[in-house]
């Protein structure tokens, strides 16, 4: 347990560029302190916490095993390569701390099956890292999802578009973690689709697809990881929905995600990761018609800012550390809902790849 007991202590295992971001997210969240961090050496991480500001009272380790030993430690999050997931989450299941893992958890269900039922038998929570689901501005656009909102929504969807893209340096598709086959084998699918996929979910709420279709505009490197892929997902009951998902690290950046449904369209143009940590915004439309000779539209979209104090980050951990605080303090079973939406995105990606390896062929689900 934390030194400050009212809290949950953290540790990092990795000292992975993301960990810089969770790092702060854990002093910025109320409920949170970061006890330890560590590294595959001791410098590595004493350099991390120099360039950092990681504040003396935290333990500087030169092992991940040190950070789980650590009695002050409920909780540990894991920005490792992928293919060290397993590893290390059952490993952290097994002594008893509560896991927040990077995204993607998994190369496939079946590793991640490994990492859940380590989980659950040893009680402890698990969360992956999607940041955005956790924003308040994530809450609201529900609503209007909602087909039981009492005066808007968009009712029964249709279609939904999503991206996730970056354009990145030589330097990025010769070395980064993401791009080796050994470390991080799905690439920009598992990296960047994670998003899209995870946003389609969420949009029909976690109901998972009929078929899912790779699209042959794929693009791999030397060692075939996937930089650029294209997807469709299709939904048949209770109605019937196409989602497309694009990922790539091949483009400009972007980060859209529009739903239309029979009544409305609802756009959001940086669902990642917001343009402002403080603040974000979508619009929606609602009853759009053309007017006489399709000159010009009767309405114009309403534009929605929803503000926060804490960014996304530190909502996502407040969140986990809420949930550790119920199975430490309350002797309450670890919430059962991320997980599951943690399984249902892996299945799809696990689609994703398959119906890329038939040549393109549907999968069912």
């Amino acid at each position: 347990m934390s030194e400050d007991s009212k809290t949950v202590g953290f540790g990092i295992l990795g000292c992975a560029n993301i960990a810089r971001k969770v790092a702060r997210a854990i002093g910025l969240a109320p409920n949170a302190t970061l006890c330890a961090i560590s590294s595959r050496s001791k410098e590595k991480a004493d350099k991390f916490a120099a360039e950092n500001g990681i504040p003396e009272s935290v333990k500087v380790y030169g092992s991940y095993d040190q950070v789980l030993e650590d009695p002050s430690v409920d909780a540990v999050y894991i920005p490792l390569p992928t293919s060290l997931h397993v590893r290390w989450v059952v490993m952290a299941a097994t002594k008893k701390k509560h896991v927040l893992v990077e995204k993607p958890v998994a190369l496939d269900v079946a590793e991640l099956d490994l990492i859940l039922e380590a989980c659950e038998s040893n009680g402890v929570q698990f969360m992956d890292g999607t940041m955005w689901l956790h924003h308040p501005r994530t809450a609201h656009i529900q609503e209007l999802l909602s087909l039981s909102h009492s005066t808007k929504n968009i009712g029964p969807i249709d279609f939904i578009h999503s991206t996730s893209t970056m354009g990145v340096t030589p330097e990025f598709l010769e070395s980064d973690v993401r791009v080796k086959a050994e470390l991080d084998g799905l690439g920009a699918l598992g990296d960047l689709g994670w998003y899209c996929i995870s946003a389609s979910l969420w949009a029909k709420g976690y109901q998972l697809p009929t078929t899912v279709t790779a699209l042959p505009n794929v693009i791999r490197n030397n060692v075939g990881v996937i930089l650029s892929i294209t997807a469709s997902l299709q939904w048949d009951q209770p109605n019937q929905t196409v989602a497309t998902i694009h990922c790539s690290f091949l483009s400009h950046t972007s980060m859209d995600l529009t739903i239309c449904g029979s009544n409305g369209t609802l756009h959001v143009k940086d669902i990642t990761i917001p343009y402002k940590e403080t603040s974000a915004s979508f619009d929606f439309t609602f009853g759009a018609k053309f007017v006489d000779l399709h000159i010009g539209w009767n309405v114009r979209p309403e534009e929605v800012h929803v503000a926060t104090k804490l960014p996304q980050e530190a909502l996502m951990v407040q969140e986990f550390a809420k949930l550790v605080e119920t199975v430490r303090d309350c002797g309450s079973r670890p919430s059962t809902k991320w997980p599951e939406i943690s399984r249902k995105t892996q299945l799809v990606v696990d689609a994703v790849k398959k119906s890329l390896e038939l040549g393109f062929k549907p999968v069912c689900l």
